[in-house]
């Protein structure tokens, strides 16, 4: 090729363009201070929108709302298919193919399969949880994430504003969980960024507190596109896990294999305003 030649490719649309020369690459979000929370916008411009997640809940403000019926989950164990660690959190995903893992009644209007679950956690036992009730941040936050099947695909149930239902659980510390154990037990194989292992035959609902109670509000993915469709139902009680359990947790690496070890201990989004926004209780 002769020096200075400009080469040509066909772009998506399928013309001929100039190829770019390589910048730096495209800065992705995450949670250190040049890519964290307080950046998302500059990407994605509705993490500045009206109904984000999570939020502070303030006891004394919310409101016991009577119409609000009790949720119940019916998992089936045989859907859970996969833990990964993407970087920024783990995960277990479920098969969502059909009605098999889900949950119903609470504010939903009408049944929203299971399609994963994750959590977001500290650098330390006293912090860790998104949402905040009261002041009180919890140690770790879980979140079963459902989506509604009337929209025929999660990715259509992302653009509705009943799309996705969370139930979000926060984790206390004090005496060891057995049933958290056995999540925790995969983290081995996951330990960094891109790695994924079988993970079958477990039924999240195990991880639920005895007590349904919850708050439910309209609001958003606490990550990045942070997409405004979530219908939230987060659980008055928290659950209780060991020190050692949520250490476990700190393990893993937000690098991957072949990069120096990057610790994945911060990854929880603060507070965002509730602006106008009406947060109801199931209980009295």
């Amino acid at each position: 090729m002769l020096p200075g030649t400009l080469v040509r490719h066909c772009g998506r649309e399928g013309r001929s363009r100039p190829t770019p020369r390589k910048t730096t690459m495209a800065k992705e979000w995450g949670y250190a201070d040049h890519n964290g929370p307080d950046h998302w916008h500059e990407l994605y411009p509705i993490a500045k929108g009206d109904k984000q997640s999570p939020i502070e809940l303030h006891t004394k403000d919310i409101r016991h709302d009577p119409s609000l019926q009790p949720w119940s989950a019916s998992y089936d164990a045989g859907s859970a298919k996969t833990i990964l660690n993407n970087g920024k959190t783990c995960r277990v995903v479920f098969d969502d193919t059909y009605d098999r893992s889900m949950l119903r009644g609470g504010p939903l209007p009408g049944p929203y399969r299971l399609r994963q679950f994750h959590l977001h956690w500290g650098s330390s036992d006293d912090h860790g949880s998104e949402h905040t009730v009261d002041g009180v941040k919890y140690a770790a936050e879980l979140h079963l994430v459902h989506w509604n099947p009337k929209y025929n695909t999660f990715k259509e149930a992302l653009k509705q504003p009943d799309g996705i239902a969370v139930v979000g659980i926060f984790l206390k510390v004090g005496r060891e969980k057995g049933e958290f154990q056995i999540f925790l037990d995969a983290l081995d194989k996951i330990k960094t960024k891109g790695k994924d292992a079988p993970f079958t035959h477990f039924d999240p609902s195990c991880l639920f507190p005895a007590c349904r109670d919850y708050w439910t509000y309209q609001g958003s993915f606490t990550t990045p596109p942070c997409e405004e469709c979530i219908v939230w139902l987060l659980l008055k009680e928290p659950i209780t896990v060991s020190s050692d359990q949520l250490a476990k947790l700190r393990s893993l690496l937000s690098s991957a294999e072949n990069e120096p070890p990057v610790p994945l201990v911060r990854n929880w989004r603060p507070p965002q305003p509730i602006k106008g926004r009406v947060v109801r209780a199931s209980f009295k």
